[in-house]
């Protein structure tokens, strides 16, 4: 983690505040090797979860990072039922405009505003119409500096910076004439680096939840071989609004009841743990369990890719993966080991697997 006083210097940002420029556009100029998007998921009041994501580039493997800006934008839609909406709009390479001030982004049509509180999200791609209006309920928050850096000598990084953390969801969807009018809970993102993931990072778990009056964001990142697979806990959890555990060096993870996943090969944990523990800091501490029940999304990511780059990609031995899954997450509040509070929820999270298993 860039966590020093050097590094909150060189970023130009300060420690525990959050300004609206750090939303706004960072990889510019948005050269070789950089990526960048903002991300909002959604959970529906009818159990639907809804993803869209405006990415300055397709940062999908294989599909040009090292390109000049080529936006696009994804919509995901997951009903009850297990019918799952996915749609991709083509790239704009020359209409788009980002703000680098504050998140403004316009990528043909498809457009985002906010100011780290109120969002507003038009997404219209292949006779799918997403209207959204997110309102935050959690204060926008980064672990330190939000940029975890890889190597010594001229170092890469990747960035991260949980605008939304949880935020109050009024949705108005259309999809192929038919329109419908939401309510629910969301969440947003927005995610900036210089260097290919895939070379950066063997893997990562990302999850979000609200259970009761608890709010959730955790993360597990290992390293590619390269930065020495290390691993890197990021963590906050809040209630009724006010985070009250967010210092990564507290985590422990532990993944348990693993299988391997029939569509990608990737290895998949039923279960996972985060234990926070600030006790011998005079701090509390909590247990974070999420359980999955269903996997809602199976990519594999050279099936992304076309004509040589695939043949390329296979030559490399490269098959990464991409997975989605909802279950439930429990929170629990611990007092010498034992809980004394525990409240459940469903969850989503995922798995994002580039290197070999």
């Amino acid at each position: 983690m860039a966590d020093r006083p050097a590094d909150y210097q060189r970023l130009g940002i300060t420690r525990g505040e959050i300004a609206p420029w750090e939303d706004g556009f960072r990889s510019r100029p948005g050269g070789p090797g950089t990526f960048e998007w903002w991300y909002f998921d959604c959970v529906l009041d009818d159990g639907s979860t809804l993803v869209i994501n405006f990415m300055a580039k397709d940062f999908r493997v294989g599909k040009g990072v090292n390109q000049p800006p080529a936006p696009v934008v994804t919509i995901e839609l997951d009903r009850p039922d297990g019918t799952h909406i996915e749609r991709t709009s083509p790239e704009y390479p020359d209409d788009h405009a980002f703000a680098t001030d504050r998140c403004d982004v316009r990528i043909g049509d498809n457009r985002i505003s906010g100011d780290l509180h109120t969002y507003r999200i038009h997404a219209d791609v292949e006779g799918v119409v997403a209207d959204v209006i997110l309102t935050g309920q959690v204060p926008s928050w980064r672990p330190e500096t939000g940029h975890v850096t890889f190597g010594e000598e001229k170092p890469k990084y990747f960035a991260w910076l949980p605008s939304v953390p949880q935020g109050r969801v009024e949705a108005t969807l259309t999809i192929d004439g038919t329109t419908e009018t939401r309510t629910g809970t969301g969440y947003h993102d927005h995610n900036w680096g210089d260097a290919e993931m895939a070379r950066l990072m063997h893997h990562w778990y990302w999850a979000r939840a609200e259970a009761g009056d608890y709010t959730v964001i955790a993360s597990y990142i290992t390293a590619a071989k390269k930065y020495g697979s290390a691993e890197v806990p990021l963590f906050m959890l809040a209630k009724n609004g006010e985070i009250l555990a967010d210092r990564a060096s507290l985590v422990r993870f532990t993944k348990s009841d693993e299988h391997s996943d029939p569509v990608t090969g990737k290895p998949v944990a039923n279960t996972l743990v985060f234990d926070y523990d600030a006790t011998s800091e005079g701090g509390e501490g909590f247990r974070v369990t999420f359980r999955r029940e269903n996997t809602i999304v199976q990519g594999r990511m050279i099936e992304s890719l076309k004509g040589a780059k695939r043949i390329l990609a296979r030559l490399a031995g490269f098959n990464g993966g991409y997975l989605r899954f909802t279950g439930q997450v429990t929170v629990e509040h611990l007092a010498h080991g034992e809980a004394v509070d525990s409240v459940s929820a469903p969850a989503l999270w995922e798995l994002m697997y580039f290197g070999k298993h």
